[in-house]
């Protein structure tokens, strides 16, 4: 099956770079990537042209003016950008283990979406990070994580479990199982069942907020957090007001319980329409 995965960035071209040598080392071949841009300044369009030209990776790059933070408005573009049936969505800090796509393309199943997670660094691990640990795997062994500046904890036994645990610890965790904008896929048709995702909402559950009318519309969502691995970088979060997270909680309760299904704030909103009613 053939993946479109939708990687949102903005003006972090080093990480991003990370990212992609990782999408280059997939077992899974057969996808294309989309870049959502929110706004990045030239050097991370010249990155993607380098990236290009060293991946071979089919990689299209999708861009918009910056006006603050505008991810679900460049998300909705990027799916209209797609060419497959089924969408992994995922950001430019979060790089994928070998067996990433091989997790969503097999566990994809008609009327669900799958909600993954990430394993977070810190940034003296992030930096650490070269071409050659991603290449050949190590920076996802928790031996060479803990060799540089990874702390124990019990979250690291997502990089630990093999296929069976992986089964059983999916099924038995206490997490609740909620779109994830950093790691989570779709059938697209249902993506634009709901028109995409609510371009009024800034930072702080947008991608949950999405995943609640998935549901409402019937798709039931499947954990593969302890599967579809992606190790997080670190970064700053200066763009986190607390007063919006707050606001876009109350609009996800709010869906929630009226069964809402579409936003009207969406991806209709980019698909020209002309006098004939064709869809351009």
């Amino acid at each position: 099956m053939k993946l479109s995965v939708i990687i949102s960035t903005y003006n972090s071209p080093e990480w991003l770079e990370k990212v992609l040598w990782g999408y280059s080392a997939q077992t899974h071949k057969d996808f294309e990537i989309i870049i959502a841009d929110d706004g990045s300044k030239d050097e991370t369009r010249q990155l993607i042209d380098r990236m290009r030209d060293e991946t071979g990776l089919t990689i299209t790059h999708v861009w918009q003016e910056d006006d603050g933070f505008q991810k679900c408005r460049i998300l909705n573009k990027a799916v209209l950008n797609t060419t497959t049936e089924y969408l992994v969505f995922t950001d430019g800090d979060c790089i994928p283990r070998q067996d990433f796509l091989e997790v969503h393309a097999t566990e994809a199943r008609p009327g669900r979406y799958l909600s993954g997670g990430y394993h977070k660094l810190p940034m003296a691990t992030s930096k650490a990070i070269s071409r050659d640990d991603i290449l050949s795997g190590r920076c996802f062994e928790l031996p060479w994580l803990k060799a540089h500046g990874l702390k124990p904890s019990y979250k690291n036994s997502k990089l630990t479990a093999n296929r069976w645990q992986a089964r059983l610890f999916n099924a038995l965790t206490p997490t609740r199982c909620r779109f994830k904008g950093s790691n989570g896929s779709a059938w697209k048709k249902d993506v634009m069942a709901v028109n995409g995702f609510d371009e009024t909402m800034a930072y702080g559950g947008e991608d949950r907020e999405f995943g609640v009318r998935l549901v409402n519309l019937g798709v039931k969502p499947k954990h593969v957090r302890y599967n579809a691995i992606v190790i997080h970088l670190d970064h700053k979060r200066g763009y986190v007001d607390p007063a919006i997270v707050k606001a876009n909680k109350q609009h996800r309760i709010q869906v929630d319980q009226q069964g809402i299904t579409q936003t009207a704030h969406g991806i209709s909103s980019h698909i020209k329409t002309d006098p004939t009613g064709a869809h351009s």
